[in-house]
């Protein structure tokens, strides 16, 4: 029986952050009570906010839905959550659940604030849900025509996740472009190609933009063929960005769009909602090449310790996953 006592991460300065206590209150009707068994760490947006890299204009866009606090910190940041609900309506009941929550071992939310987790897609896969909802969203903004060209530059969670998605419409040449050759290994896996930065293919249909920097955005511009198109997926925080528009960028007339997970595409929103893009993308969790995108777990014990090692660069990898279960 849950005895209404929690813990959770939060940041309490920039690249600071520790596990706290908190009280939970009883879920009311239309409610549900989740302990978390999984959560996963946002190595973009998410170690923004930790490193204390969010636009002072931007505060209230860039909250969470679930977020405490306030910007700079101390705040409760995350949106990677999965578990169990143990009190509730009795069709969620005893389900897997994925929510927009951050790090912390149980809440309580409106019942319809989690998508249930399909049967066949193993809890601790689905916290990529997240990933694969704006990579959904990207391709909602842009899809690929059949027989398209088109190269994914910037091999992160995300980037991966639009590369997948692409892998699956039919004729469609795929590229994955990063500057870590070991990427390589994760193209395979993911059923795409894969070259640096020298060898990425030109004369591309469009690039999807994924690095968050901003040799990455001038060189997705260098790959178009002429009348392109950039779809933009980093944020950069308050990070100044430069580009080469003297040169091929008006004589080409290339393009370049943002994507924005906060808002369904516009060639959607009239028929999705944000619960039916979220059930999508934990419907594609199916596929178990996702797999290889989970390289790395921690105890949440352990969680402030290992947000300043990926934000300091000594933990590498894709996605990493808190544990919340003991051995």
């Amino acid at each position: 029986m849950f005895s209404g006592d929690a813990r959770a991460f939060w940041v309490c300065a920039p690249g600071h952050g520790e596990l706290r206590d908190t009280r939970i209150e009883p879920a009311n009707e239309g409610e549900v009570l989740v302990r978390t068994r999984f959560s996963g760490i946002s190595r973009g947006t998410e170690m923004l906010v930790f490193r204390g890299k969010v636009p002072a204009d931007q505060y209230p866009l860039m909250r969470a839905p679930f977020q405490d606090g306030e910007f700079p910190g101390p705040v409760k940041y995350g949106y990677l959550n999965v578990g169990v609900v143990e009190e509730g309506t009795a069709d969620l009941l005893g389900r897997t659940v994925f929510c927009l929550y951050p790090h912390q071992t149980h809440y309580v939310v409106p019942a319809t604030d989690v998508v249930a987790v399909p049967d066949d897609v193993p809890p601790e896969r689905a916290v990529l849900a997240g990933a694969v909802e704006t990579a959904v969203n990207a391709l909602w903004d842009a899809p690929a025509l059949i027989g398209d060209h088109v190269t994914v530059v910037g091999a992160g969670m995300i980037g991966c996740c639009v590369a997948r998605l692409l892998a699956r419409v039919p004729e469609v040449s795929v590229t994955l472009v990063d500057v870590d050759v070991s990427r390589a290994t994760v193209a395979a896996a993911l059923g795409v190609g894969f070259a640096t930065p020298k060898e990425a293919p030109r004369d591309q249909d469009r690039v999807f933009h994924a690095s968050a920097t901003a040799s990455g955005l001038q060189l997705a511009l260098q790959l178009l063929r002429t009348e392109g198109e950039v779809i933009e997926l980093s944020w950069y925080g308050d990070t100044e960005v430069s580009l080469p528009l003297g040169h091929a960028f008006h004589s080409q007339r290339l393009a370049i769009r943002s994507s924005q997970v906060g808002r369904v595409a516009p060639a959607r929103r009239a028929s999705r909602t944000h619960a039916d893009r979220r059930g999508l993308a934990l419907h594609l969790l199916r596929d178990e090449a996702f797999d290889v995108l989970l390289t790395g777990r921690s105890d949440f014990d352990h969680l402030p310790e290992t947000m300043a090692q990926i934000a300091a660069g000594s933990l590498p990898g894709l996605c990493h996953v808190i544990t919340y279960e003991k051995d």
